[in-house]
C-alpha cells in the first residue's frame, strides 16, 4: 500500500482491505458499484472503524489498479450517504454515524423435516395450474391499459370485483354486490380490517370458536380486540354461552368448522342471526374451505341469509396457493366505507397486475376447473386417510363432515396419554397437530385427538404415514 503520510496501517493491513480487492476485478461497467458496496460493507461490519483515515484517491486507485475517477466517485457517493466524511485538504475518513446491525443467532442444527407431515393448513401446491396461469399472465400483460398500472381503487379493480361477485353468488350463495367487495391479501388482512373498524367503533372484545384457529388471538389483539372463547356443540357455535358472553361480534366457520369439521345446522344458523339482530351485532364468516364438500353439494354461505349482519371472508389460499396473497371481503353496508378507508391507508390497494390476472382467470373458467381438480384430488386423499386409519387403528373414530383439507381422528385412551403419543410419533418422523393446540380449555379426557391434514399428501404417502405412526406406537 502506498503511504500518503497519514497513519493508514489499520486499513492497509486489515481484512477490510481484502474486501476491496474483488471489486477491482469486477466487470468494468459494474466496478464502481462494486467498490462502493465493498466499502459500505467494510464500514458496516466494523472492519473499517470509525475515525479511520482512508488513502488518497490516487493511492487507492494505484493499489487496486483502477482509475482514480472511479475511486473519487466512490468516495463522493459514500460521503453523501454519511459513511465517510471529508474536508478540503483534510483527507477522507470513516464517519461517526454508522453502527453495525446486530447479528441474529442462527440455529446451526435445524430440525430435520418430518418423514410425513400431517400438520393441516396447506393445499397441494403441485396442483397449482402453472400453464393456465402463465397463459393468462401473457394475455393480461398484452392487453392491460396503462392507466390500470396506477394506484388502484382500494376496493380492487372493477373487473375483478365483478368477476368475484358472479363466482361467489353462483358457488357460495353470497349476496355479492361488486361495489361492496374489497379485494384483500387473504383472510388475515380481512380479519385485521374488520377488527380495526370494530375497535374504532368502540368494541373491545370479539367471540371466537373454541376450539378454533390458533391465529385468532394474536390477529385480533393486534387490532385492540380481546378474544372470548366460545364452546361448540353438535350443531355449531353453542348459543347459550354466546348469549351469556356479552360480545356483539363473533367469528365463525359455519360451512366446515375449523378444526372440528362440524357443519352448522340450519336451525343454529337462524339462531345465530337472531342473536346478531338482537344485540345489533355482527357475525364474521370465515369461508376458508367452503368449496370442498365431498358427500353432497356445499351448503351456501351464511352471509346470503342476512348480508347486513354478516361480514363474509374468503381467499384462494386453499384452492390455488397461499403465496398468492389474494382474497375478498364483503362487509355490511354500514361498515363498508370504513373498511375501504382502512384498506386505503393500510396499503393503497391490492397489486393491480395480480388482480387483472385473477379476473381473467375467473372469466375464462380456469378457476372453476381448478376447484373441480382440487375437489377430486382431496376427496381421494380423505378417503385414503380414513381407510388407512381404519386398517391400522381399528378403534379410531374420524369425526366431522366429509369436507375440507383436514379430518379429526379420535383414538381411544389406550393410545394416550397424549404427550407420550406425540413424542413417540415425532421420534418416528411423523408431524401431527393435536386438537388441544386449537383449544383454550383442556379436553379433560385421556384420549388422543388429532387434526390431520391430508390435502398436500399423495394417497400413498398418507397410507405410509399412518402405517409408520402405528409402528411407532407398537414398538
Amino acid at each position: 500500500m502506498t503511504s500518503s503520510g497519514t497513519n493508514t496501517a489499520g486499513l492497509a493491513g486489515s481484512a477490510a482491505w481484502e474486501l476491496l480487492l474483488p471489486a477491482a476485478s469486477a466487470p468494468a461497467r459494474a466496478r464502481g458499484r462494486a467498490l462502493q458496496a465493498a466499502l459500505r460493507e467494510a464500514i458496516r461490519s466494523g472492519r473499517l472503524a470509525s475515525g479511520t483515515r482512508l488513502p488518497s484517491s490516487r493511492d487507492l486507485a494505484t493499489d487496486l489498479g483502477v482509475s482514480r475517477g472511479l475511486v473519487t466517485e466512490a468516495y463522493e457517493q459514500l460521503v453523501a450517504e454519511g459513511y465517510l466524511r471529508s474536508g478540503r485538504g483534510a483527507g477522507t475518513w470513516v464517519g461517526e454515524a454508522v453502527r453495525a446491525a446486530r447479528s441474529r443467532a442462527r440455529d446451526l442444527a435445524p430440525r430435520s423435516p418430518a418423514r410425513v407431515d400431517f400438520v393441516p393448513g396447506t393445499p397441494d401446491l403441485s396442483l397449482f395450474p402453472r400453464a393456465a396461469w402463465a397463459a393468462v399472465q401473457r394475455a393480461v400483460l398484452a392487453e392491460l391499459p396503462h392507466h390500470d398500472l396506477g394506484y388502484p381503487d382500494p376496493r380492487g379493480l372493477p373487473r375483478l370485483r365483478t368477476a368475484l361477485a358472479g363466482l361467489l353468488a353462483r358457488r357460495r350463495g353470497v349476496v355479492a354486490d361488486p361495489e361492496r367487495i374489497v379485494v384483500v391479501s387473504g383472510v388475515t388482512q380481512a380479519t385485521t380490517l374488520l377488527g380495526t373498524v370494530l375497535h374504532a367503533r368502540g368494541m373491545r372484545t370479539i367471540g371466537v370458536e373454541d376450539p378454533g384457529s390458533p391465529q385468532h388471538g394474536a390477529l385480533y389483539a393486534a387490532t385492540g380486540l380481546g378474544t372470548v372463547p366460545l364452546p361448540l356443540d353438535e350443531d355449531g357455535l353453542a348459543l347459550g354461552p354466546l348469549l351469556a358472553s356479552g360480545v356483539r361480534a363473533v367469528v365463525t366457520t359455519p360451512a366446515h368448522q375449523y378444526p372440528t369439521g362440524i357443519a352448522c345446522t340450519a336451525e343454529r344458523r337462524a339462531e345465530l342471526l337472531d342473536w346478531a339482530r338482537s344485540v345489533d351485532g355482527l357475525v364474521l364468516e370465515d369461508d376458508y374451505d367452503g368449496d370442498f364438500r365431498y358427500d353432497r353439494a356445499p351448503v351456501g354461505a351464511l352471509q346470503g341469509l342476512d348480508p347486513e349482519r354478516v361480514a363474509y371472508m374468503g381467499s384462494v389460499s386453499k384452492s390455488l396457493a397461499p403465496g398468492l396473497r389474494l382474497g375478498w371481503l364483503l362487509a355490511p353496508d354500514a361498515l363498508s366505507e370504513e373498511v375501504v378507508e382502512r384498506k386505503r391507508t393500510m396499503d393503497l390497494g391490492h397489486p393491480s397486475l395480480d388482480q387483472a390476472l385473477f379476473a381473467r382467470f375467473l372469466e375464462r373458467g380456469d378457476y372453476d376447473r381448478q376447484l373441480r381438480r382440487c375437489q377430486r384430488a382431496y376427496r381421494e386423499r380423505r378417503d385414503a386417510l380414513v381407510a388407512a386409519l381404519s386398517e391400522h387403528f381399528p378403534e379410531a373414530r374420524v369425526s366431522g363432515i366429509a369436507a375440507g383439507l383436514h379430518a379429526i381422528a379420535e383414538l381411544p385412551d389406550r393410545y394416550g396419554p397424549q404427550d407420550v403419543f406425540l413424542e413417540r410419533v415425532a421420534d418416528a418422523g411423523i408431524a401431527v397437530r393435536p386438537l388441544s393446540a386449537c383449544t383454550h380449555a383442556p379436553t379433560g379426557d385421556g384420549g388422543v385427538r388429532l387434526v390431520l391434514g391430508y390435502a398436500h399428501l399423495p394417497p400413498a404417502r398418507i397410507r405410509a404415514g399412518v402405517r409408520l405412526m402405528a409402528q411407532a406406537l407398537a414398538g
